[in-house]
This record gives C-alpha cells, sequence and structure tokens, in this order.
C-alpha cells in the first residue's frame, strides 16, 4: 500500500528569496521545516509521497515548496497558492500546470477576501478556468460557509474540489465542539466533484491516541463520501502526536476500515484526484 499525505506544509528561514509577511502568523514550529526535513520524517513514519502546500505565515512561497519538489520529485508534489486578486492571475492559471511538481491550487475561505468573493460571484472566472484546465481545488472553509462551496460545485460539476481538514478550524475547540455543524460537511457528500480530506483530525482530538472518539465522525465521513472521496493527511508540523501514530490511526486502530478502503483512504483517492 503506497501512503500519500494529503497536505503538510514546509517553510525556510526568511531571506530575500523566500520574504515572510511582516505582520503574519506564528510558524507551527519555532525552526525551519525544510523538504529534506520532511522526506527524512516520511521514511521514519512510512510515508510515500506527500503533497505540500505552501504556509501562509512564511509568506505563501511557491517556489520553495516546487524547489523541494525538484530535489524529490517522486516524493513531492505541491498543492500551490494563486493570488486571486492579481491581474495576472488569469494568465497564470491558464499555464499553472505546466509548472513541474504543481498539481493544483489551495485557497483558503476562512479569509474574509476570498471568501467574500466567492460570496459575491468574483470568483467564477477561477472557478470556470480551474474546471476547463484540469486544476483541482483544495479549500479550507468554516463549516458555516460550506453552502457556498454547494453552490460552486454544482455550477461546475466538473471541477474538483477537495475540503481540507474536514473543515475543522483552529479557535473552534477540540472534541464535540470542534465538530459544531458537521451536518455541514456532509451535506457535501452526494456531490461527486467534491471530496475530503480526513487529515489534522488528531490536532483536533480531547482524548488520547488513537483517538477514539473521532472514529464515529470518520464513519459519518465514510457513509457520506466512501473511501474513493477520502484522502488521508496531517497536517504534519501541528500534529499532537507523531507522524508514524497518526498512519496508524487509520491503518491499524481502526477496525471497519477493510483492505481495499485503506489503500483508497491511504493514498490512491489523492493520487488519482490530482493525476500523480
Amino acid at each position: 500500500m503506497q501512503i500519500t499525505d494529503a497536505q503538510v506544509h514546509i517553510w525556510g528561514p526568511d531571506t530575500p528569496r523566500y520574504p515572510w509577511p511582516a505582520d503574519g502568523n506564528p510558524p507551527h514550529k519555532p525552526e525551519p521545516f525544510t523538504g529534506d526535513d520532511l522526506v527524512r520524517e516520511m521514511d521514519e513514519a512510512g510515508v510515500d509521497r506527500a503533497l505540500v502546500v505552501p504556509p501562509t505565515f512564511a509568506g505563501g512561497h511557491n517556489r520553495f515548496s516546487l524547489d523541494a519538489a525538484h530535489r524529490y520529485p517522486d516524493r513531492i508534489a505541491v498543492m500551490g497558492v494563486l493570488n486571486l486578486q492579481a491581474p495576472d492571475a488569469p494568465e497564470r492559471l491558464a499555464t499553472w500546470k505546466q509548472q513541474p511538481g504543481m498539481v493544483g491550487i489551495r485557497v483558503n475561505f476562512r479569509k474574509r477576501v476570498p471568501r467574500e468573493l466567492l460570496e459575491q460571484g468574483r470568483l467564477d472566472w477561477f472557478l470556470a478556468g480551474a474546471q476547463e484546465h484540469g486544476i483541482p481545488i483544495s479549500f479550507l472553509a468554516r463549516h458555516v460557509d460550506l453552502h457556498l462551496i454547494r453552490a460552486a460545485a454544482t455550477r461546475y460539476p466538473q471541477l474538483k474540489l477537495s475540503l481540507d481538514h474536514l473543515g475543522l478550524t483552529e479557535g473552534k475547540g477540540t472534541g464535540a465542539e470542534a465538530f459544531a455543524d458537521f451536518d455541514e460537511v456532509l451535506k457535501l457528500g452526494p456531490l461527486p466533484n467534491v471530496t475530503v480530506k480526513v487529515s489534522a483530525l488528531p490536532a483536533y482530538a480531547a482524548d488520547p491516541y488513537p483517538y477514539p472518539q473521532l472514529h464515529p465522525f470518520v464513519r459519518q465521513v465514510y457513509d457520506a463520501f466512501g473511501p474513493r472521496r477520502m484522502m488521508w493527511g496531517t497536517d504534519l508540523t501541528r500534529l499532537p502526536c507523531t507522524y508514524r501514530q497518526a498512519v496508524t490511526m487509520f491503518t491499524e486502530e481502526i477496525p471497519w476500515l477493510t483492505a481495499d478502503d485503506k489503500e483508497w483512504i491511504m493514498g490512491r483517492s489523492l493520487c488519482e484526484w490530482v493525476g500523480w
């Protein structure tokens, strides 16, 4: 079984080539976490591949992540970020997948500007273009905003959309509190062009490993989406457990998952979704 992590972040120090924003959020860890660090952690945990999302706290530089993908083309691919308000954004979108190592675009609809653009219908050029060019979109959005995604997925039925972290967001607490309004996630289930990342789940657990209180929510997702639209991932740099435990939570600790289920959830669904 090939194991592929659906979401990790890597970053370097604040340099002229990779400058950090002056008012950015603090990083997940005080020291840089590079592509070399990631591959070493992957080797120790038994993870074959990882999809990297450039972190906004380090400036969201695609080229830092792409540099790592160029060094490790069989291990790392990039779900890059696009400035949706840049004048050249439509032109960049048209050639997005021509960048070696780039497999899609990540949008954070928790942030005010992208969310307002989506609400106002001012992202239809982007959604239509991504559909036309076969560019998968990974997104983070609050549960209360998922009706906007349902509408977009319905308007663009060939557009590939994937919800990060089951819509769980920092600041909502852990356990049942984190899963408030979770029915909004399950409403995405009937839409065949929407997938979900069962990622970063330990960060929202109220109990210790193997996090049995999370398993019923995983089951609800399984029943709504099926294993072929579920993608395991970690958001490694903010895990409260080891990388290996994040793997074994799914491969060893959820008894109702079949061997075929695990093959899809632990990597095959993601690799087919992005064409890797």
